[in-house]
């Protein structure tokens, strides 16, 4: 998937999301803005309730839709499900998007009527998708493989480019401009003189750089830069990714013990949706 079909991948989720709630907004808005005592007397009450066909149904396809979500990724990642079809970064994306379209089918499922048992599952299930945005954005600070697989530090390291030596032999450029170029790319918090592409182009200018090849150097050092970042925070990320699963797992295990339960005694009172 190249990065044109990754943007047009997300941007479906997205919208999807987006259009999905603003159908679920208007579509009940005058059910959910009537106040709870009065809701029985709405003329749609039947259908829009908790255990009507409507509100039902979105607590079942939201409850689906978690578990097919987690379970494909869990599957995945640890016991390497399909792994030459489902690639983990593309099917990490596809779990956010179905774990967080779920849990708002399932928020107008519940009519926003929360009490009891219920309003436990419906805050867990909203600290696992706030913690899920937090993991993804941490997520994507560690450097992975194209297959989603984490680097570990010394392959990051691997990954630097023999700066000087490129500059020198492929462009030309003396010690002192190098240094310069190479003192842009440290990430340092103790360095000094910040050094701004303005002074960059400057030197590449004074060095009769072709134009075409300035653009090349240029992109090199941001390149170098940005990897050197990903370096110095590789390891602080890594950590609070592991403390993150300390949080996640569990409201996650408990929004799912207590679906179970829920889902357990709307059976046992005979709540069988449409069939």
């Amino acid at each position: 998937m190249n990065k044109t079909t990754h943007k047009i991948y997300i941007g479906t989720m997205v919208t999807i999301i987006i259009i999905v709630t603003i159908y679920l907004v208007y579509t009940g808005y005058s059910y959910y803005n009537t106040a709870l005592e009065e809701r029985f007397y709405h003329p749609q009450h039947d259908w829009f309730k908790p255990s009507g066909a409507y509100g039902h149904g979105l607590g079942i396809i939201g409850t689906l839709m978690i578990l097919i979500g987690v379970s494909l990724y869990i599957a995945r990642k640890r016991y390497n499900f399909m792994a030459k079809y489902l690639r983990l970064k593309y099917l990490l994306e596809f779990h956010i998007f179905l774990c967080t379209l779920g849990p708002i089918m399932v928020l107008f499922h519940t009519a926003f009527k929360f009490g009891g048992i219920v309003s436990v599952a419906f805050w867990s299930m909203v600290a696992v998708v706030l913690s899920g945005v937090i993991g993804r954005f941490i997520y994507i600070q560690i450097p992975r493989t194209i297959e989603g697989r984490e680097l570990s530090l010394q392959e990051v390291k691997g990954m630097k480019t023999d700066l000087s030596t490129v500059l020198r032999e492929d462009y030309n450029l003396d010690d002192s401009t190098i240094l310069l170029f190479i003192s842009f790319t440290q990430v340092e918090k103790d360095r000094q003189e910040k050094v701004s592409p303005g002074v960059l182009k400057k030197a590449l200018k004074r060095s009769n750089v072709p134009v075409d090849q300035r653009r090349s150097v240029l992109k090199l050092l941001k390149n170098e830069r940005t990897l050197g970042k990903r370096i110095s925070r590789l390891q602080t990320m890594q950590k609070l990714f592991k403390y993150w699963h300390v949080a996640h797992l569990p409201f996650a295990l408990i929004m799912l013990v207590i679906v179970i339960i829920h889902i357990a005694v709307t059976l046992a009172f005979g709540y069988k949706w449409i069939f």
